[in-house]
C-alpha cells in the first residue's frame, strides 16, 4: 500500500504533473528512494577513509576540463559519503580568486571531447537540465533542507559517469559541461541556503570551472553574481565587490543584459554594506539602465527569476542599509509584486519590508508584513529563512511593550533561538 505523503514537499513531489519529457516523476521517485539524508542534522563520518583526499578538495578553481572532472566529481563523491571536513568547512576569503582572476584575463575555453566507454547524447544532458529545473521549483518553494542530499546523489551516481566515462563531441561536451555547472550551482546555492558556507563556496567554485570550460560567460557570470551574493551576506562585502565586478565582465562579454543588472545591483549592495551611498547609487543607476534593455524572451532560462520584483528587493536592501527608509518601504513594496513560485523569496522580501517600515516608525504596518512573513517561513526549511526571522525578532524587540510586538516576539522567539542574524541579504 503506498504511504500518504506526510509533508508539504511530499505531496508537491506526489502530485506532480508529467514533466515536458514525460520522465520526470519516476526519475524524482528513484532518487527520493535512495539512502535519505538529513542533511540540518549534526552529520558523522561515515567511516570511509580519507585516504588521498585533500581537505581542500573543490577550493582552487580548476584550470583545465579534465582536472575540473576530476575536481568536481571527488567533491561530489566525498559530501555523499558526508565526509566531517567538507561539512565542518569554513567560507575561505579569496579560495579560487587567483584562477578566476586569471581566467577573466585569458577567457578561451577547452576542447571538450571525448571517448570513453560510455556514449553520451542530447537526452542525458536533457535529463540532467530537467533534474536542474525541477529541483531549482522545489527548492524556491521549499528550501533546501529536504533537497540537497537527492541533489548531490544525482550527481554522484548519474552525472559522474557521463563526465568520467563518456564519449561525445564538442558541442555535446559543451552541453554537457554546461548542464553539469548548472546542477553543481544549484548544489551549492542549496547549501548556502543551509548556512554551509565553505561547503557552498567549494561547490561555486566547481561549478565556475565547469562553465569556463564549457566557454559559457553568461552562466559564470550567474555563479560569480551567487558567490557575491554568499558574500555579502555574511558580512564580508569588499570580497562582495570583487566578486559582483567579476560578473560584470562577464555578463558584458555573455550579452545577457539581466544577468548585467543582477551583477549591477549585488555591487550597490556591496557599497552600501561598506556606507558608501554615491557609489551605491551609480551602481543602482547602472542596474537600472541595464534592466531596460534586457529582453527576456531571448536570455537563458537560469536568468528567468531575475525581475522587476527581485530589482526592487535588492534595491530595498541597500536604501535600507543606508538608512533611506521611505524609499527602501517603496521598494519593497513593489518586490512583493512577484511570482508566486517563490515562496521563499515572498517571504525574505516581506521581511523586508517590515524592517523598512520599522525603520520609518510604521510599526502596525510592519506587524502585517512581519506576520505574512512568519505565516510563509513555517513551510520552508531553511536556515537562511531563520536568519530572516531572527533578523526581524532583533528590530523589533526594542518595542516589545506593544502587545502586538509582544506576540510577534512570542511567535519567531522559538524558530530563532538558534540561528544568529547576520545581516539579511
Amino acid at each position: 500500500m503506498r504511504r500518504a505523503p506526510d509533508s508539504p514537499f511530499q505531496r508537491h513531489l506526489a502530485d506532480a504533473a508529467p514533466s515536458r519529457t514525460g520522465r520526470m516523476p519516476g526519475l524524482l521517485a528513484g532518487i527520493f528512494s535512495l539512502r535519505p539524508v538529513r542533511w540540518r542534522e549534526p552529520a558523522e563520518d561515515s567511516g570511509t577513509p580519507c585516504g588521498a583526499v585533500p581537505l581542500g578538495l573543490g577550493q582552487e578553481f580548476p584550470h583545465s576540463w579534465e582536472k575540473g572532472v576530476a575536481s568536481v566529481t571527488a567533491l561530489w563523491q566525498a559530501d555523499v559519503e558526508r565526509r566531517r571536513f567538507l561539512i565542518d568547512s569554513t567560507f575561505v576569503l579569496g579560495a579560487g580568486s587567483v584562477g578566476v582572476g586569471g581566467w577573466l584575463r585569458n577567457p578561451a575555453p577547452d576542447r571538450l571531447s571525448a571517448d570513453g566507454p560510455r556514449r553520451v547524447g542530447v537526452s542525458d544532458v536533457a535529463s540532467i537540465r530537467e533534474v536542474t529545473r525541477s529541483f531549482g521549483e522545489l527548492d524556491n518553494r521549499f528550501g533546501g533542507g529536504s533537497i540537497r542530499g537527492p541533489v548531490v546523489r544525482y550527481l554522484h551516481t548519474a552525472v559522474t559517469p557521463l563526465l568520467r566515462d563518456g564519449s561525445y563531441g564538442e558541442a555535446t561536451g559543451r552541453a554537457l559541461a554546461t548542464a553539469a555547472a548548472e546542477l553543481t550551482r544549484l548544489a551549492g546555492w542549496m547549501a548556502y541556503d543551509l548556512e554551509q558556507h565553505g561547503l557552498a563556496q567549494r561547490y561555486l567554485i566547481q561549478a565556475l570551472g565547469l562553465a569556463r570550460s564549457a566557454g559559457d560567460h553568461g552562466l559564470a557570470g550567474e555563479i560569480l553574481a551567487g558567490m557575491s551574493h554568499q558574500a555579502i551576506y555574511i558580512g564580508q562585502p569588499r570580497h562582495g565587490l570583487e566578486l559582483a565586478g567579476a560578473a560584470v565582465v562577464a555578463a558584458e562579454r555573455s550579452g545577457v543584459f539581466s544577468l548585467l543588472s543582477e551583477a549591477r545591483v549585488l555591487e550597490a549592495h556591496a557599497f552600501a554594506r561598506l556606507g558608501d551611498g554615491t557609489a551605491c547609487a551609480a551602481s543602482l543607476h547602472a542596474a537600472e539602465t541595464a534592466f531596460d534593455r534586457r529582453s527576456p524572451r531571448d536570455e537563458p532560462k537560469w536568468i528567468g527569476y531575475f525581475d522587476e520584483a527581485y530589482l526592487a528587493a535588492k534595491s530595498a536592501h541597500c536604501l535600507r542599509d543606508l538608512g533611506d527608509g521611505a524609499r527602501a518601504v517603496r521598494h519593497a513594496r513593489r518586490s512583493l509584486v512577484m511570482d508566486g513560485r517563490y515562496v521563499r523569496g515572498k517571504m525574505f522580501n516581506f521581511s523586508l519590508l517590515a524592517s523598512a517600515l520599522i525603520q520609518q516608525g510604521e510599526l502596525e504596518e510592519a506587524c502585517d508584513a512581519a506576520t505574512s512573513a512568519l505565516d510563509l517561513a513555517e513551510g520552508i526549511q531553511s536556515v537562511r529563512t531563520r536568519s530572516y526571522v531572527a533578523d526581524l525578532r532583533g528590530r523589533l524587540k526594542p518595542y516589545a511593550a506593544q502587545p502586538r510586538v509582544s506576540a510577534l516576539l512570542e511567535r519567531c522567539g522559538r524558530p530563532a533561538e538558534n540561528c544568529s542574524p547576520v545581516g539579511a541579504a
